[in-house]
């Protein structure tokens, strides 16, 4: 998860860049003097989807959360992950927070949060829609982007990467039109 790298930052990993699910780990990074000042920008915009493997489990409008009709429902943990947060956060747009409790299932990141549910662990979850825009099956609702706040996700040059320029390659390689088309093509919005 993003909360993970944060600290593992923090206490030294060599790490030379760092592209987070979100935009408040790389500003505090930059803000503590971890990171390269004035070298953090967004990379992409994340979208929130409910996904489950089965087929015709999940339908356009994910009334499935208002019929309350699964057993346990994944989510990155909120703390951690950005998405987790995003996913919190729509169950309490939706006013759906308080009957979903006692179902979810927390994911130490979005990668796991997606094994619950690919594995039936899980018979939904909240996830990117990177994670299964390409997916065989299943069914998907695209959460309505007014359901939690922008999934911005920022790089940024970290200390040990500054005289790299290997490092600084990197971080100019994901502004170019050939990175931005990738980049769209799992799902992401790009300025």
């Amino acid at each position: 998860s993003s909360g993970a790298f944060l600290s593992q930052t923090e206490q030294g990993a060599p790490f030379e860049v760092f592209l987070s699910a979100d935009s408040g780990r790389p500003q505090k990074l930059e803000a503590d003097g971890f990171a390269v000042a004035g070298t953090r920008f967004a990379y992409a915009q994340g979208a929130l989807v409910l996904w489950s493997a089965t087929p015709g489990y999940v339908d356009a409008k994910g009334a499935v959360l208002k019929r309350g009709a699964y057993r346990h429902l994944a989510i990155a943990d909120p703390a951690a992950a950005p998405y987790g947060q995003a996913a919190v956060e729509t169950l309490n747009s939706l006013g759906l927070y308080a009957a979903a409790a006692p179902k979810i299932v927390k994911g130490a990141s979005i990668g796991q949060t997606y094994g619950f549910v690919k594995s039936g662990a899980a018979e939904l979850g909240f996830l990117a829609l990177s994670q299964v825009i390409h997916e065989d099956g299943g069914s998907i609702w695209r959460v309505p982007a007014d359901a939690y706040k922008p999934i911005l996700q920022d790089a940024v040059l970290l200390k040990p990467g500054a005289n790299d320029p290997a490092a600084r390659a990197w971080l100019d390689f994901l502004t170019s039109p050939q990175a931005r088309r990738i980049i769209a093509a799992y799902g992401y919005s790009v300025k």
